[in-house]
């Protein structure tokens, strides 16, 4: 575990284990990069080079006022990437951390990238307009951006219920994964966290998946509430050039904690493929 400084000052947390062909995870809102922690353990065990960091605002990464956008979430990655010199890696982005990836490609391009693989990704965008009518209301983000800026202690909790899916008849319960969310969420900063309600919800990231010309594996939950698959995956498949979807018959949103061994064996057989 380390942190390195990006070139507005700062403070990036960051996870480098293993060796081999290096996967670069971005993680979703409003957790840290240990939301991956059983991907991060079964690809270090089979002979990749796995790295995680928690993104400006986020985790255990610094807390800036400034900077919290989409573009620098992109560029902030694109400097770790640099400063750790990976290249041919695999990206792997769930929901906001699929945005980020995207941006990353739209801005720095694939150079350094093999593959990518998008898992309940916000890409295109995930906001309700009148060229965009399968996408969500408005008034559900301001929703998200009351809860986290009155009582997100309390708002985070309740938010797992969708995002795991318990709310749905034969879903087995796990507090573990609920209280895991609860505590990366708090770790980090309410000001970072409410700024980036904005990214995931209201920019458009159609332009940064017409730029990624690499294999791309997109995985979704066709039960995601957090983000509807119709106004993000079917799309985004049909947007990036020769993407590959995978739909989770009943899959929440949280697929990588939810259905980890499927989810893992799905994505190492895309990357050995």
């Amino acid at each position: 575990m380390a942190t390195f400084t990006t070139s507005d000052g700062t403070d990036i947390f960051y996870k480098d284990w293993g060796s081999g062909q290096p996967i670069v995870f971005s993680h979703g809102w409003p957790l840290s990069g240990d939301a991956w922690d059983a991907q991060m353990l079964f690809f270090s065990q089979n002979s990749f080079r796995v790295i995680a960091h928690d993104r400006r605002g986020h985790g255990r990464s610094a807390q800036p006022f400034d900077g919290n956008s989409m573009d620098r979430y992109a560029d902030d990655l694109a400097e770790l990437i640099e400063h750790l010199d990976l290249t041919d890696m695999v990206m792997i982005g769930h929901s906001t951390g699929g945005g980020e990836v995207s941006r990353y490609i739209g801005r720095h391009g694939t150079s350094r990238v093999a593959k990518v693989v998008l898992v309940g990704a916000v890409p295109p965008l995930m906001l309700k307009t009148a060229a965009n009518p399968e996408g969500t209301p408005i008034d559900a983000f301001n929703g998200i951006r009351q809860g986290t800026a009155t009582d997100r202690s309390n708002f985070y909790l309740g938010l797992t219920t969708p995002f795991y899916g318990f709310n749905r008849d034969g879903v087995e319960q796990n507090d573990g994964l609920r209280h895991g969310f609860w505590l990366m969420g708090m770790q980090g900063g309410i000001k970072g966290q409410y700024e980036c309600i904005h990214e995931f919800s209201e920019v458009d990231y159609t332009e940064d998946l017409k730029a990624i010309d690499r294999p791309t594996l997109i995985i979704h939950g066709d039960d995601d509430q957090i983000v509807p698959i119709d106004a993000s995956a079917r799309k985004a498949a049909a947007i990036v050039a020769g993407a590959e979807l995978k739909i989770y018959e009943g899959g929440s949103h949280g697929l990588a904690q939810t259905e980890p061994k499927r989810f893992n064996a799905d994505v190492l057989a895309f990357i050995r493929g």
